[in-house]
């Protein structure tokens, strides 16, 4: 007869990007078979197929699949995100299930960390743990002051041994973070963490205090924006959405600064200024593009002048071919002396 479902008590959120393959398998690979309390992981892979559950099932004795929609927040199971879904949660009584969302992106990423991290935060309040990993930018730091903000552990791996620190380092900087771990001293740590919450952690089930904040964001993320709650913790910015170009609200009190639009897309300031950068260098490439096109079409049109014998409409088109390539030459410099100052 098939085990019926244990609803857990206790959840575990893991959050990373960029190098995060080899560091999800090596903490899993560490959690024991008695381990206890759910696990759900977001790491960025956008719109991409993941195989990534069957690359952590591979490591860990506790059963991994990617995460489906309606699915149980079980004891003792590895639920991945799966691909432009973010993965979030809802608790009904003593159980909490899997929400899957197609809402605006946050920090230029679907699924992102941030709307895991909140949900947990929400639905387990004190006996949830966040862990954020390797990873570039700040995404999750956000989520894990609101695991903080509802009674919840944060844990960090050492940004000194992470294969791109930002991500430690940022929760480490705004974040009251209780244990900064090596990774391969993670898994023991959250042993610890659940047997505490076994013997004396806040009542499963019990609803936390949960902040103004967490709590709209958390319907943010799961059903969107709705315009007169966004008003209740932001004030409109002087900036501009990269994805959907609507005016950018700063929300209040937030370190790092995090800004969302009327549409629901949020970003903290790194994330803002690295996706500009990224929106100036492509309309540079465009407009370089634009002026080479010109630069074809003008010395075309100069010897088609010439054949005819108007020499001076030749002369012009060729003048302004020279003009547009000397243009686009600038442009390039721009590109080239960019990835120069990165490199």
């Amino acid at each position: 007869m098939k085990t019926p479902p244990i609803p857990a008590r206790d959840i575990v959120v893991i959050g990373t990007s960029t190098g995060g393959v080899e560091a999800l398998r090596l903490l899993v690979a560490g959690l024991p078979s008695g381990f206890t309390p759910a696990v759900l992981v977001v790491m960025h892979i956008g719109t991409h197929e993941s195989i990534l559950p069957s690359l952590l099932a591979r490591t860990s004795v506790l059963p991994v699949r990617q995460a489906r929609h309606g699915d149980l927040v079980e004891a003792g199971r590895i639920l991945v995100a799966p691909p432009d879904f973010h993965l979030t949660m809802v608790r009904s009584g003593a159980q909490c299930k899997v929400v899957l969302a197609r809402t605006a992106r946050e920090n230029h990423t679907r699924p992102a960390i941030d709307p895991l991290f909140r949900a947990a935060a929400a639905a387990f309040g004190a006996r949830a743990t966040g862990v954020i990993l390797t990873g570039a930018l700040d995404d999750g730091t956000a989520g894990l002051a609101a695991i903080k903000a509802c009674g919840g552990t944060a844990v960090v791996q050492d940004p000194a041994e992470a294969m791109v620190p930002d991500m430690p380092a940022s929760a480490i900087d705004h974040v009251d973070v209780d244990h900064v771990l090596k990774l391969e001293e993670i898994p023991q740590a959250l042993l610890r963490l659940a047997e505490a919450n076994a013997q004396g952690g806040a009542a499963p089930g019990t609803a936390p205090d949960i902040p103004q904040w967490v709590e709209l964001e958390n319907r943010f993320g799961m059903e969107g924006v709705e315009m007169h709650r966004l008003e209740e913790l932001a004030q409109p910015s002087t900036f501009t959405c990269p994805d959907c170009h609507g005016t950018l609200w700063e929300l209040k009190d937030q370190q790092p600064r995090r800004f969302r639009c009327h549409t629901g897309h949020a970003y903290t300031e790194r994330n803002l200024v690295a996706l500009q950068g990224d929106l100036v260098e492509d309309s540079i490439w465009s407009a370089m593009r634009a002026l080479q096109e010109k630069e074809m079409l003008l010395r075309r049109m100069s010897d088609d002048a010439l054949r005819n014998k108007q020499i001076a409409a030749s002369l012009d088109y060729s003048a302004q071919a020279r003009q547009a390539q000397r243009c686009a030459e600038v442009l390039r410099g721009l590109i080239v002396s960019k990835a120069d100052e990165s490199a």
